[in-house]
């Protein structure tokens, strides 16, 4: 009874065009493996106005536009079967189906007032920290001409754009002094940089200088005119070494897929200069892995070759995490973008913190948690840290 009342009043919603959205969530042992919810809108096509289903997976979505027909019959099937719960919002009512695991339905309304309407736009657009528009992305191939981001682009521009919110995250909690020095460390084709100095520039209007530190000549040609046809007079590409690059003052470390001990290099430039605010995504974590001989309790699981390498990496950039805060930094260590993106996902931030009389003892508690890693995994040291006890 309650599931049929439900399911007329999805429909009367819908005809009258009072329907907003809905969601189906607690997903019962028949539902797809790692659906987490479903979350219906509606949706306007060139047939007419369509019930828009995204199916929330835990590492994906997916999306599907059914007609009011066929989304009544997916919601009549799984109700109770697939989805435990079920919350209907309409312009003046809130509608809640719910079942026990006994199977036993209830319905309850409560009455509203939304002035919104509902948005029936095909492609909304999530706010964006850059615009699409912006001409140098269309230089970098990300967009077309007309400013559309390109089919085959679009992981690269989920990528500036999580990297934009990381950003704006860490200036919130380190704010940047005037003329902030900035290097990105491994700029490669400068997707990024591009994005954080048109970013830091013209969206939030800050005094700063970004340099793209990259070994091929040809990338560095082609970043520095594309950067002079976009007016970018203080965004400059060079091509050095990052071993041999030796800038006099540094406000932001950037490192971005730096291979192997490049990582360990640029981290250990940052750290030298003080860096208020260190981002690394690392790659490649070949020095650890050549070393690791497990003397402890996961020794036996390691013999197999995919283990180990996962547990060299986490290895790797724990290390690189407490050694951050042995030198006085507020480190973080999250997934970048999702796997579905791109595989190199672990990103390493870390905010300049002091180094005060209460961080000595800090310093001593990060070190030891080194020591007690290196001998559990058999490693002699770690490759930041003989970085670390040279003179920059």
């Amino acid at each position: 009874m309650a599931l049929s009342q439900f399911i007329s009043v999805f429909r009367t919603a819908f005809e009258s065009g009072q329907f907003l959205k809905c969601t189906l969530s607690r997903p019962a042992a028949a539902a797809p493996a790692d659906l987490k919810n479903v979350y219906l809108r509606p949706v306007s096509l060139k047939k007419g106005v369509f019930v828009s289903f995204t199916f929330r997976y835990k590492t994906r979505d997916e999306v599907k536009n059914l007609d009011l027909q066929a989304a009544l019959d997916y919601l009549s099937e799984w109700l109770g079967k697939g989805f435990l719960s079920a919350d209907l919002f309409t312009s003046d009512h809130t509608y809640s189906l719910h079942f026990s695991k006994s199977g036993e339905a209830t319905l309850t309304s409560k009455k509203t007032h939304r002035d919104t309407p509902a948005d029936t736009s095909h492609n909304r657009e999530k706010h964006r920290l850059i615009a699409p528009s912006a001409p140098w992305l269309h230089a970098l191939g990300i967009t077309n001409a007309k400013g559309e981001v390109l089919p085959t682009a679009q992981d690269k521009w989920k990528q500036i754009n999580k990297f934009l919110e990381i950003i704006e995250s860490l200036l919130r909690a380190h704010p940047l002094p005037p003329g902030a020095q900035i290097a990105d460390m491994g700029s490669g084709k400068g997707y990024l940089t591009f994005a954080l100095y048109d970013f830091l520039r013209n969206n939030l209007g800050l005094d700063i200088r970004v340099t793209g530190i990259e070994l091929r000549q040809n990338l560095v040609d082609f970043c520095n005119k594309t950067a002079v046809s976009a007016g970018f007079s203080d965004l400059h590409f060079v091509a050095a070494d990052i071993n041999d690059y030796r800038p006099e003052r540094l406000d932001v470390l950037i490192a971005l897929h730096a291979c192997d001990t490049a990582t360990d290099l640029a981290l250990a430039k940052g750290i030298h200069a003080r860096a208020g605010i260190v981002i690394v995504a690392p790659c490649c974590h070949k020095q650890i892995r050549r070393e690791m001989d497990a003397h402890n309790e996961l020794a036996p699981v390691l013999r197999h070759g995919i283990l180990e390498e996962r547990q060299a990496e986490i290895v790797t950039d724990g290390i690189r995490a407490l050694l951050l805060e042995a030198n006085g930094y507020k480190t973080n260590v999250f997934e970048f973008i999702s796997t579905e993106h791109t595989a190199k996902n672990v990103m390493i931030t870390a905010i300049e913190a002091g180094r005060s009389t209460t961080g000595g003892q800090r310093r001593d508690e990060a070190l030891e948690k080194v020591a007690a890693l290196k001998s559990g995994f058999g490693i002699r040291e770690h490759y930041l840290e003989g970085l670390l006890k040279e003179t920059p």
